[in-house]
């Protein structure tokens, strides 16, 4: 009787220890599982925010690019009224030499 009131103890003892471990496990991975999640987005927040000023350089690239495409455009329009100008006036000078 005393081995039989043993044993059921014992098994009542383990049978205890085993849910109290479970939900121990269950606990622990959902706590674990908040924190990735908070990680996650923590992270995901942070890359959208590199991402975020990536496109600003690129966008401030893309209009210095415009600016130097107008800068430069208004540099040949300047060179070529110089070079008009220019030959008109050799040429000026050369019938003045001619005459």
């Amino acid at each position: 009787m005393k081995l039989l009131l043993k044993s059921n103890l014992i098994s009542l003892l383990a049978i205890t220890i085993l849910i109290s471990c479970d939900e121990l496990s269950k606990n622990a991975e959902g706590r674990l599982n908040e924190i990735i999640n908070n990680k996650t987005e923590q992270l995901d927040s942070m890359v959208n925010s590199e991402i975020n000023k990536v496109f600003e350089i690129d966008s401030a690239r893309n209009l210095k690019d415009k600016t130097i495409k107008k800068l430069d455009s208004l540099v040949n329009d300047a060179s070529s009224k110089f070079d008009s100008v220019a030959k008109k006036n050799i040429e000026s000078f050369k019938n003045i030499e001619n005459q």
